[in-house]
């Protein structure tokens, strides 16, 4: 694609405009209709807590047969997103921000009290454009943090799934609940940050790999796939645990793991499984899987590895976060913690 070509194709044209309001609307209204186990969210500042109702799988299931449904009827191509890639990511580029810039201004002349509502402002606009002023807005009683990390979650398989149509990931959504216990949820606000990360940054960059093999014939010896299959199985089972731990945890504070009645420090802090090991193990588990989406384009460039580099820097980063606000949360029992679990991703190494 040459660089006019590349300019034209990043103005967003109707029919991806289309696509991307008919994908929107159809979660909101799944998520609103469709059954699904309500969740009770974390207890916040105020006591409240919020309820999620998990019916994503049912959701995507839908939308894979209403999809199906349409490519056989000839209403669709099954490669309607690989065809028009960059046009959806400008699409989405803008909406993003668009969004982001409405829940500034909305969240600034919010005079709710609540945990969820109440306007957390630095006076310093970049940062709250950047983070967000609310904690969990709503729009015509959609949650809008919870939605937009469906929506991105989803458009990553979509987006798979018509790369792999073109050439000739749904676990998310069966674990759906473990998401109402991770750090998105709970404490992060809803700015530029997080929309952009769940409707541009997740789908399009963390399937480069996809559009690579697309364009490049890469052939794997047997050693390496089977290394490659073996660190993917390590990183999910690393992933899909801890995550699983902390959640039940949280839900039943007694339950055993692997076997056994948890440990705690001061009654708060999980040092058993998982989270005995290392203070972010679930990190560690993200790290490893996103490396084996990206081994299978082998080492002739390193474009295919931006999104294991980019997902290293990005939990180095909230890892510092999150130790500065336990530090000041828990203080002399994150102290004991630290010394109990030393590692904070990588055992034996950081």
């Amino acid at each position: 694609m040459d660089a006019a070509a590349l300019a034209a194709s990043l103005v967003p044209s109707w029919s991806a405009v289309v696509v991307l309001f008919s994908y929107l609307g159809y979660l909101a209204a799944a998520g609103a209709v469709l059954p699904g186990k309500l969740v009770p969210g974390a207890v916040l500042p105020d006591s409240s807590r919020l309820h999620y109702r998990c019916n994503g799988l049912l959701s995507l299931l839908l939308l894979l047969v209403l999809s199906a449904l349409g490519v056989y009827m000839g209403w669709m191509s099954p490669t309607v997103i690989a065809d028009r890639g960059i046009e959806l990511l400008s699409a989405t580029f803008i909406f993003s921000v668009i969004v982001t810039f409405l829940l500034y201004y909305s969240g600034l002349r919010s005079h709710h009290k609540s945990s969820s509502l109440k306007p957390h402002v630095s006076g310093n606009f970049i940062q709250d454009w950047w983070l967000g002023v609310q904690l969990n807005p709503h729009f015509m009683g959609v949650d809008l943090k919870f939605f937009f990390v469906r929506a991105g979650m989803m458009a990553w398989l979509f987006i798979n799934l018509s790369l792999f149509a073109k050439s000739y990931l749904a676990d998310y959504f069966v674990h759906e609940e473990l998401m109402t216990s991770t750090w998105d949820i709970i404490a992060e606000r809803l700015g530029f940050m997080l929309v952009f990360g769940d409707l541009v940054f997740i789908p399009f960059t963390f399937t480069i790999q996809g559009w690579w093999l697309l364009r490049n014939n890469v052939e794997l010896s047997l050693l390496a796939a089977t290394v490659n299959c073996f660190i993917f199985v390590i990183g999910y089972l690393v992933f899909r645990g801890a995550n699983k731990q902390k959640h039940v945890f949280k839900k039943s504070p007694k339950a055993l793991i692997w076997g056994k009645p948890p440990k705690l420090v001061g009654g708060k802090l999980l040092v058993s499984g998982y989270w005995g090991i290392a203070r972010h193990c679930n990190y560690l588990g993200d790290i490893l899987l996103a490396l084996s989406f990206s081994l299978p384009c082998g080492t002739s460039s390193v474009i295919p590895y931006f999104y294991p580099t980019y997902l290293f820097i990005l939990l180095i980063w909230r890892e510092r976060r999150d130790e500065a606000r336990c530090s000041e949360k828990y203080k002399e029992i994150w102290v004991e913690y630290c010394k109990l679990v030393p590692w904070r991703i990588f055992p034996y190494v950081y």
